[in-house]
């Protein structure tokens, strides 16, 4: 692994742990150039997931692009980073269980405001806002309106 703040490849895990829910392994490492000390996160990847644009264009799928939406839509929720990570990483495994190594972007959509749905209310709206380009205030009672009708 390479050190982020040298760029040496001679450091040394100092301590493992699992983490979200045993789908991922913690470790701290230490580079034994510059003495920083910094974290990874090993995870299982059953797929390689290709997203298929709106224009058409195609992009290897971004996790951490995700987890940034998502935490965008949560921000100043009460919703801890570990509900976030467990949030994305049940999409994820959706994403990956699907047998589809092409997904369209609408269909990740979807799934995420299906998950915030349950997660948080507002995140739901605020992500529902962006996601589905909301351009006056009349499409978030419209927005509200159907999907309490959905309930």
């Amino acid at each position: 692994m390479r050190c982020p703040f040298c760029g040496s490849e001679n450091t040394a895990v100092k301590d493992s742990r699992p983490a979200e829910d045993n789908t991922a392994v913690r470790r701290r490492r230490g580079c034994e150039n510059c003495g920083a000390r910094f974290t990874t996160f090993e995870r299982v990847q059953l797929r390689e997931i290709t997203v298929l644009k709106r224009d058409g264009k195609r992009t290897a799928f971004d996790r951490d692009k995700l987890v940034r939406s998502v935490s965008i839509a949560l921000r100043k929720r009460p919703v801890s980073s570990e509900q976030i990570d467990q949030l994305v990483s049940g999409i994820v495994r959706k994403l990956e269980s699907s047998g589809e190594t092409e997904m369209a972007s609408a269909n990740i959509g979807e799934l995420v405001m299906e998950s915030l749905r349950s997660v948080d209310p507002v995140g739901y709206v605020r992500y529902a806002s962006v996601y589905r380009d909301f351009g006056d205030p009349s499409d978030f009672a419209q927005f509200i309106e159907t999907s309490a009708l959905e309930d």
